[in-house]
């Protein structure tokens, strides 16, 4: 990825290009690696993307949920001045995007969410495994795309380092708890901030029902297919991702 890999105080965060700022939430298996092909694409058209690594395994556990990674985010934007933001979540990062427009919404231009948990809960638990050999969490990596090819080495040797590691195996299911207990379901439809729903029709940890439970109760929402693609469309289909985003950022002059 082009551009600077900062650290300052607390924060550590990837950043490229300038103008309107585009903050990009990851996931449980959340490389900043995931989001080069959106950063390099909007970093060169007019947006600045930031990439901040969340805190999911550094925090007290009573500070590993969803609600507190939606403070962290807000204490983030406000740390780099903005005023306000694109939020661009994938999985639990859509969860968390999710939860701050709801919590903040002054903050918040515009929502776009792929891949994204706080309606369908077995995203979190069910979908990321608890323990195994090598083979067996290769399997459960490969499962999450929809070419198997997508889940590289390093992805793989990330799940496999987590689900070895007893606290983070401990705070990964804390975070899954929390997710269940942040359903967004009830307030959806009062929220009435620009969201853009790209999902991957053929995903099998937040099936395509769940993104069209999105769309219908999010009342400003566009919804946006992706063929042979499976919960991570960002990095299994980036060009066709990048086109579909900003066609809607144009469209609703984000």
């Amino acid at each position: 990825m082009e551009g600077n890999f900062r650290k300052e105080g607390r924060y550590s965060y990837f950043e490229a290009g300038e103008g309107t700022p585009i903050v990009v939430l990851h996931g449980l298996m959340g490389g900043l690696s995931n989001f080069s092909g959106v950063a390099n694409y909007f970093s060169s058209k007019g947006y600045k993307v930031i990439i901040p690594e969340l805190p999911l395994y550094t925090q007290n556990i009573l500070k590993t949920n969803v609600k507190a990674f939606a403070k962290y985010v807000k204490d983030f934007i406000n740390f780099k001045g903005f005023d306000r933001v694109i939020l661009l979540g994938n999985s639990l990062g859509g969860h968390i995007a999710l939860y701050h427009a709801k919590v903040y919404p002054e903050k918040v231009a515009g929502l776009v969410i792929t891949g994204s948990s706080g309606l369908y809960e077995s995203a979190m638990g069910d979908s990321y495994p608890k323990r195994g050999d090598y083979d067996y969490i290769k399997k459960k990596a490969e499962a999450v795309f929809y070419d198997p090819k997508v889940a590289s080495k390093e992805i793989v040797d990330e799940v496999f380092s987590v689900v070895n590691d007893r606290i983070k195996v401990i705070k990964t299911l804390t975070i899954a708890k929390s997710a269940i207990r942040h359903n967004m379901g009830k307030d959806l439809p009062k929220m009435h901030i620009k969201t853009c729903i790209i999902w991957g029709k053929n995903d099998q940890v937040t099936p395509p029902e769940v993104a069209e439970e999105f769309h219908k109760l999010m009342p400003n929402s566009s919804l946006y297919w992706i063929d042979k693609c499976g919960h991570a469309a960002m990095m299994e289909h980036p060009d066709e991702f990048n086109r579909l985003l900003h066609e809607w950022l144009k469209e609703v002059h984000l």
